[in-house]
């Protein structure tokens, strides 16, 4: 399986490690083909707190084809996050990974732009609880189910 960990600006590292560690676990320990490769709107992307990572592709240089999912980690607001989360090329690439029948992952606020995206329109998805529900409440603009989890994992045929 080849992932494509898209980083927006301001992502969390804590987010984004999950999805590199696993594939690297399944790879190196379970003799599994696994691949990450991480992606951005520029080639270095500040993630929160202020960590620069530097990113394998930048996204005029991603084919969709060559990937079997699109992994999302959530991020901070203060950080810019949603700068890039609701970008149109970003949301852009979300749907033509949904009409693609790929995979799509996300942890916490990432979970939002590929709602913003309009492909979980009557499909469960979950989202950052905390603050007294302050991001929940983008679920019901978008006509989601609300499930309870802290991931999701989305294919084009899952309802």
């Amino acid at each position: 399986m080849k992932v494509l960990l898209f980083c927006c600006k301001g992502f969390e590292t804590m987010e984004f490690a999950p999805f590199v560690d696993v594939m690297g676990w399944a790879r190196n320990d379970y003799g599994m083909s696994a691949e990450v490769v991480t992606a951005g709107f520029s080639k270095t992307v500040v993630s929160a707190f202020g960590i620069p990572v530097l990113v394998d592709k930048i996204y005029d240089e991603i084919d969709v084809s060559e990937y079997d999912a699109l992994a999302i980690p959530g991020g901070f607001e203060e950080f810019g996050f949603y700068e890039d989360a609701y970008d149109e090329r970003f949301l852009n690439l979300i749907r033509e990974f949904n009409c693609s029948h790929k995979y799509i992952a996300s942890v916490c606020v990432g979970a939002l732009p590929v709602g913003a995206s309009g492909i979980l329109k009557g499909r469960k998805a979950t989202t950052y609880h905390l603050g007294a529900g302050k991001r929940s409440h983008n679920i019901s603009s978008w006509s989601w189910k609300k499930a309870e989890a802290t991931c999701r994992v989305w294919r084009r045929s899952d309802t």
